[in-house]
């Protein structure tokens, strides 16, 4: 079910579409669940080079269980702050939430979840710290649990509103996801009005430089080693001048086929990494590197082809 959790099964599937080179958007797109979602779960529990399906389920339950007893543990406990102190700071942490976009009644209610140890909260907590009715408790809650930047736990005949550990890269995938929007209208105006007209160049330079922008923050951070081993192959293809598979790679510079094609992989996701360059694969499986699209314009691109001619 699309708005559920994932399951074990989920995450078997997850497991193997990393494995076999597909990306985040293909692999959501057959256990039917976000591409969010999808990004999330790899991004905490290890990563693309490092995910296991197995070890993800585990720690899936892991926090289930310690959340539930950390709530049950923390829910009188103050330490000690003065209580009005944070109030102001948690209604300043929501202004902020709704100058991003968030409704007020639910950044609210975020910023209350964030601001309490336990990080969560039963529906009557949240309206007596609140001052509201419970029906507008009710509304903000299932507003968040959509976004799903929080989960539900039982508690007896009560519901619990647990905020997700997470709720940072969510943002961060909403971002890309807007920014790639941005870059997408732009490119298609240029396409509109001529990407040579005065229009067309301007809304061209738009869709780059979201574009761009978009990749960077899609692209998430990337560890020192995998960094190196994305630079190491884009050398190996500069060098070469001519495409070649992952096994031809591999062969070249003595390394395991997995940590060929992780490298391809971090290369395509973090396209910085490669910059000015980008690496292309073709119909038979075979990798080149190509000029960065996004680096140039169309009018820049034409008057280099000329002069080339």
């Amino acid at each position: 079910m699309p708005g559920g959790r994932l399951t074990e099964q989920d995450r078997r599937h997850i497991a193997s579409g990393l494995a076999t080179g597909l990306d985040y958007a293909e692999i959501a797109r057959r256990v039917g669940r976000p591409t969010s979602t999808v990004t999330r779960e790899v991004a905490r529990n290890g990563g693309p080079g490092g995910y296991r399906a197995d070890l993800a389920q585990r720690a899936t339950r892991r926090r289930a269980r310690r959340r539930i007893a950390t709530a049950q543990d923390l829910s009188a406990t103050t330490f000690g702050r003065d209580d009005e102190t944070v109030r102001e700071f948690a209604e300043q942490f929501a202004a902020l939430m709704v100058d991003s976009g968030l409704p007020r009644m639910a950044a609210r209610v975020l910023a209350s979840l964030f601001t309490t140890d336990s990080g969560s909260a039963t529906a009557a907590e949240l309206a007596r710290r609140l001052r509201v009715s419970p029906a507008s408790i009710s509304k903000a809650v299932a507003y968040l649990d959509g976004l799903e930047v929080i989960r539900r736990a039982r508690e007896g005949r009560r519901e619990r509103y647990v905020v997700d550990d997470d709720v940072w890269l969510e943002a961060w995938s909403d971002s890309a996801r807007t920014t790639n929007r941005w870059a997408e209208a732009a490119e298609r105006g240029a396409e509109i009005f001529g990407a040579t007209t005065p229009v067309g160049e301007r809304l061209e330079h738009m869709g780059l430089f979201f574009a761009r922008l978009g990749h960077d923050i899609a692209g998430g951070p990337v560890d020192t080693a995998a960094g190196e081993h994305a630079l190491t192959v884009i050398a190996a293809l500069v060098h070469a001048g001519t495409p070649l598979t992952p096994r031809q790679l591999a062969a070249a510079l003595d390394w395991p086929l997995d940590q060929v094609t992780s490298a391809l992989r971090d290369a395509d996701r973090h396209p910085d990494l490669a910059d000015p360059v980008a690496v292309r694969g073709n119909k038979s499986g075979a990798y080149y590197v190509v000029a960065r699209p996004d680096r140039l314009t169309t009018a820049q691109r034409r008057k280099l082809a000329k002069n080339a001619s």
